[in-house]
């Protein structure tokens, strides 16, 4: 499944980098717990959590139903 993670995060990918952003694949959990890290703006922004909620999540809990939830870590 990591494998389908990284592809759907290289397709959101181009959003984020508009933005001067980026988003790093952490880790995937045996449970579909995704964590990513937020890179360039993207890290410091206060709208972070609502990217990985609202556009990360939702993109790849669409693409992937095993996904249960994607958090940020530092």
């Amino acid at each position: 499944m990591k494998d389908k993670v990284q592809e759907v995060l290289d397709q959101v990918r181009p959003g984020l980098q508009g933005d001067g952003g980026d988003v790093r694949l952490v880790e995937v959990t045996d449970d579909g717990i995704v964590k990513v890290e937020l890179e360039g703006s993207c890290k410091g922004c206060p709208f972070s959590q609502l990217t990985v909620k609202n556009f990360i999540e939702k993109t790849l809990k669409e693409q992937i139903p095993e996904v249960k939830e994607v958090v940020s870590v530092n």
